[in-house]
């Protein structure tokens, strides 16, 4: 079954099915999530009495009230939050936000940054701009434009969270990676209930995956909690960040309203940068960690918290 990131080629293959799921998606987001759940994992999930992760985070989505989480979900919108919560030093510098292509100006970039759609995700919905100098700006202007025309984003995943946000570009200076990396470390800190737990790291991200750990908020890593495939190895342990008690302040602040949120941020030379706040991980279906870690964690999260 197709994931709600699916690559460009992979839309044009299988483009009837594609609508066809996020027409299931937007109309019958319980029955389509079922279907979705069973193809990847051959079983129902319990949606009556969710117990692990995945099934409390589909339960969510499905039967709760998400109407908070549109604000958040949104790259520029959450932006505020991340202000009001007395945390404006920890947001990427933002360079521009924009509704229509034809009003970004192209000469007043800098020469060095990112583009990213304010409602997407992955790889596919970001353009890294290393040197504008050798950027084609047609090409450019005709993806930015097709993130603009996407305004079913999340619907494949039955995500409620992207249905309303109101699609834009944003451009965000572009962070470094820290000596020996090809990319920035991901660091993704699950917090339950407004608590951390779990912190997921990935690093040296290229076009064919990168090297993922889990960690304990002490920073033991937990290999046998881990399940690697052909893009994600799940062998490689970094570093303790000299600043983690910090990083976990950061994400405990910015989650506790919540009763699950996956917060994301980075960490370049010991300084620390909102990411983005993830209420739906892999659309609550996550295959990654092994049944007996998605149990715990979802033992830990109280479906009631407020």
């Amino acid at each position: 079954m197709f994931h709600p990131t699916i690559s460009n080629t992979g839309r044009i293959v299988f483009y009837p099915l594609i609508k066809f799921g996020e027409w299931m998606g937007e109309t019958h987001p319980v029955t389509w999530t079922k279907i979705r759940y069973f193809a990847r994992f051959k079983k129902m999930p319990n949606l009556k009495a969710p117990k692990d992760l995945n099934e409390k985070i589909l339960y969510l989505k499905l039967y709760t009230d998400t109407s908070a989480w549109t604000k958040l979900a949104d790259k520029y919108k959450v932006r505020d939050y991340v202000k009001s919560c007395g945390l404006e030093d920890y947001l990427i510098g933002l360079i521009g936000v924009w509704y229509r292509v034809d009003d970004i100006d192209f000469g007043q970039l800098p020469e060095s940054f990112i583009f990213k759609a304010n409602n997407g995700c992955g790889k596919s919905s970001n353009l890294i701009v290393k040197d504008k100098n050798k950027l084609d700006i047609k090409s450019t202007k005709k993806i930015l434009q097709g993130w603009l025309n996407d305004k079913h984003v999340g619907a494949l995943g039955a995500e409620p969270q992207y249905k309303d946000i109101v699609p834009c570009v944003i451009a965000e200076e572009l962070l470094p990676s820290e000596d020996g990396q090809k990319s920035p470390i991901d660091y993704k800190i699950w917090c339950f209930n407004g608590k951390a737990h779990y912190i997921r790291t990935y690093s040296d991200r290229d076009k064919n995956g990168a090297d993922a750990m889990t960690y304990d908020t002490h920073w033991n890593p937990m290999p046998e909690v881990c399940i690697s495939n052909s893009r994600y190895k799940q062998d490689v342990i970094l570093p303790k960040p000299e600043n983690l008690d910090e990083m976990i302040r950061v994400a405990e602040t910015l989650t506790k309203p919540f009763p699950c949120v996956r917060l994301d941020l980075y960490n370049i030379h010991g300084k620390i940068y909102f990411g983005e706040m993830t209420f739906t991980s892999n659309g609550g279906m996550m295959n990654n960690l092994t049944p007996e870690f998605l149990l715990k964690c979802g033992e830990m999260i109280n479906l009631n918290y407020k």
